[in-house]
């Protein structure tokens, strides 16, 4: 197995936009939230925190982490400090190391407050870090190529095959295992991080790496060729850490901080958020996706845009409800006769003034308009993106049976505004002991939470495609239009 590469070729050197226009514009929008890549001595009291007005907080550019969506910034443990930031009544600064090491280095040395980075709770880190409360679980997964040949167990691993970060849990594991496989090598990366190590594997540059389980599933829409051999561990827990201190006001603040974003249910909807869309994963989907992506794609992406400019959408959003609905196939019926691009029916044609549904533009523009038309008819007080999820389930089985799911939410105990709580009564219209008691009856409840979880991950697909490279350093979609979500 070949061990060296160009990481000049590699996709996940940094998670920044690769075009300069996109560069500025990231510098623009870091200065203007007072988000300056620098660090400063600090002390872990919530005292001083509040003195200075700013909480100083480590991350690492990843999906699971922090990251660019269109020309915003993103990430679950982003938004999490952005919340608690808020909650403190301070500015926010994010820090971003070199590496790992580099991260709980300066946690350690307790030159940042917090270090909100997905990191395990591992009895080695507890003797250096403390950490806050747990808000996920994660299993470490061995993690191959398909077309590999599949191991049972880590003896069957030859050296120079395993690739891990420097600095993980992943490698404080391996350690305890060595015990079990004595034989067992490893190779510790510094530079790459878990992202990164999963695109060697892709690429078939080493044979194995171990990922946290949330990373691979937000990594399997790029690389649907990844596969999990076994597990490593038992879930473990995910929490930030703070440097070791006496002091615990901020130890204090912190745990009122999740009690109450886990009681409101806002955790649960940043997770649905960030992961919702993505746990189930479909190889053979995906890899249609990418071919695609390629094929057929580039030729309707001025469409797509223009549709974007005039309703006000993501012209990847809307590309990413085209390949539901047809796949990017101009020609596709249906056997109930809806047919193109975005699957028209005739009535929709017909109130949207597209007299060919054939044709591409024709039916970009009716599908765009008719899903404005979807989002403006919602309760003014369903926010994004929730609002564009309900919309795109209306698109699928009519804005009359999402009505009913919504009363369905009330009546469950639920939030009607929310597509989290949504999607879970859905699919009691299909059963006659709820579709009885609601305006319009019977519908396939469970099928527009297909529908729309499957737009959402070609969605984050599409919006990835801006900072990986594909095909040896050939971009194949350029910088996204603002998202309107």
């Amino acid at each position: 197995m070949q061990n060296k590469y160009d990481r000049g070729k590699l996709a996940f050197k940094i998670w920044l936009p690769r075009k300069e226009s996109s560069l500025r514009l990231f510098s623009t929008l870091l200065i203007s939230m007072t988000l300056l890549v620098a660090c400063g001595e600090a002390q872990p009291h919530l005292e001083e925190i509040k003195e200075r007005g700013e909480l100083r907080v480590l991350t690492r550019y990843a999906p699971t982490s922090y990251y660019i969506q269109g020309d915003q910034l993103a990430g679950i443990e982003y938004e999490m400090a952005k919340r608690f930031a808020e909650y403190l009544n301070v500015n926010l600064k994010i820090i971003v190391p070199d590496n790992l090491g580099s991260m709980l280095d300066q946690i350690v040395a307790g030159k940042a407050d917090i270090a909100a980075a997905g990191l395990t709770v591992t009895p080695a880190r507890q003797l250096k870090i403390e950490f806050g409360p747990s808000y996920q679980q994660v299993t470490q997964q061995l993690v191959y190529r398909q077309g590999t040949d599949k191991i049972k167990d880590l003896s069957q691993i030859e050296p120079g095959q395993l690739e891990v970060v420097a600095d993980s849990s992943h490698v404080e594991q391996l350690k305890i295992l060595k015990s079990e496989f004595p034989d067992l090598d490893w190779t510790e990366n510094k530079e790459l991080d878990s992202s990164g190590l999963l695109e060697l594997v892709n690429r078939q540059l080493i044979d194995f790496t171990i990922a946290d389980s949330n990373e691979l599933a937000a990594n399997q829409v790029l690389f649907p060729e990844l596969r999990v051999a076994f597990d490593l561990t038992e879930p473990q827990d995910v929490a930030w850490a703070l440097p070791k201190s006496s002091e615990r006001s901020l130890h204090a603040a912190l745990a009122t901080f999740f009690s109450k974003l886990k009681g409101s249910g806002e955790l649960e909807q940043l997770m649905e958020a960030h992961y919702g869309h993505i746990r189930r994963f479909d190889q053979l989907d995906a890899q249609k996706l990418h071919r695609r992506l390629q094929t057929h794609l580039p030729q309707y992406i001025a469409s797509f845009k223009q549709a974007a400019t005039e309703f006000d959408f993501d012209w990847k959003l809307l590309a990413a409800m085209a390949y539901q609905e047809s796949h990017w196939d101009k020609d596709a019926v249906s056997p109930t006769g809806v047919r193109g691009l975005m699957m028209l029916t005739k009535n929709t044609a017909k109130l949207m003034k597209v007299s060919d549904r054939k044709d591409p533009f024709q039916s970009i523009q009716g599908g765009a308009a008719y899903l404005d038309k979807l989002r403006d008819r919602l309760n003014e007080d369903i926010l994004e993106p929730d609002r564009t999820w309900m919309a795109l389930a209306a698109y699928n089985v009519g804005l009359g049976h999402l009505l009913d799911a919504r009363k369905l939410t009330v009546r469950g105990g639920k939030n009607p505004d929310l597509w989290a709580d949504v999607r879970q009564f859905l699919p009691r219209l299909s059963k006659r002991e709820w579709f009885e008691t609601v305006k319009h009856g019977y519908a396939r409840g469970g099928e527009p939470v297909r529908y729309v979880r499957n737009i959402r991950r070609y969605y984050d697909t599409l919006l990835r495609q801006d900072v990986y490279l594909i095909n040896d350093g050939e971009t194949v979609l350029d910088s996204p239009a603002p998202s309107a979500l």
